[in-house]
């Protein structure tokens, strides 16, 4: 689901998609999103190809299911991991019990260009 605070501001926007999930990102937002891979470093411009809607205040572009030759550049301005979760397994009178811990690795970018 967009926010609908950016349709409504006649600002120019985009819905991309990355990492399974979309994304409603103007210019200068920070997102957190799925990390891409080790071979970007923070400071690294990356580049966005799969657009499904783009806005420019008076027209808007939907794709079929992208937009051909669109592009959102962005900046990582943070590479991390999130706050841990637990996942516990357990079975009552049977002495089982098994606890395990994940951090979700994740990049923070700030939009540069839509």
């Amino acid at each position: 689901m967009v926010n609908e605070s950016k349709i409504s501001s006649g600002v120019a926007f985009a819905v991309i998609e990355t990492g399974g999930k979309q994304y409603a990102v103007k210019e200068g937002d920070a997102i957190k999103i799925e990390k891409l891979s080790d071979d970007f470093k923070s400071g690294d411009v990356v580049t966005f190809e799969r657009v499904l809607l783009r806005d420019d205040g008076e027209r808007t572009t939907l794709g079929s299911p992208h937009i051909a030759g669109a592009k959102v550049q962005a900046e990582i301005t943070d590479i991390g991991r999130g706050r841990k979760i637990e996942v516990v397994k357990y079975k009552a009178k049977s002495r089982y019990f098994k606890l395990r811990g994940h951090r979700q690795p994740y990049m923070k970018v700030k939009i540069a260009k839509v």
